[in-house]
């Protein structure tokens, strides 16, 4: 089965001609992410818990807030993130995995996005897999291109 047949996980990369550095600083600066991405109390450390708000996705069953965790981080290289739907109660049950890659290339980075752990059993989990999909994509050619 390749990748995109995968439902239990997205895998995208994108090009972005900044340094791996550059690229790490705006995957881990606080300030940085609430930019481009959702604000929280984000630090670099393994184990720490935070919070991250964004809107609300009552046909995914994404209640607007993730409770994440640092997993494990390789400086410029790697950073692997544990989110959770902070209700407990939500029908999307999202329990998932995010690793960031970072890779030199040329004068810029290629940046790969590994999302694991959707429930392709689970209806709005393979609604939000759809949607992630996209989201993700503009995130990363939009948003966090835009911080850079």
């Amino acid at each position: 089965m390749s990748d995109a047949d995968d439902p239990t996980v997205l895998r995208l990369d994108e090009y972005l001609a900044h340094p791996p550095a550059r690229v790490w600083q705006a995957l881990t600066d606080p300030d940085l992410l609430a930019r481009w991405f959702m604000p929280g109390d984000f630090r670099l450390s393994v184990g720490h818990r935070y919070t991250m708000r964004g809107t609300a996705m009552p046909g995914t069953g994404f209640s607007g807030t993730v409770q994440a965790e640092v997993l494990a981080f390789e400086p410029e290289r790697m950073l692997r993130l544990g989110w959770r739907d902070a209700d407990p109660t939500s029908p999307g049950g999202a329990d998932w995995t995010i690793t960031w890659t970072l890779e030199p290339e040329g004068r810029g980075t290629r940046l790969f996005l590994t999302h694991e752990g959707f429930d392709p059993g689970n209806e709005m989990q393979r609604r939000a897999r759809s949607i992630m999909d996209g989201g993700w994509r503009r995130l990363m050619t939009g948003s966090l291109a835009a911080v850079l």
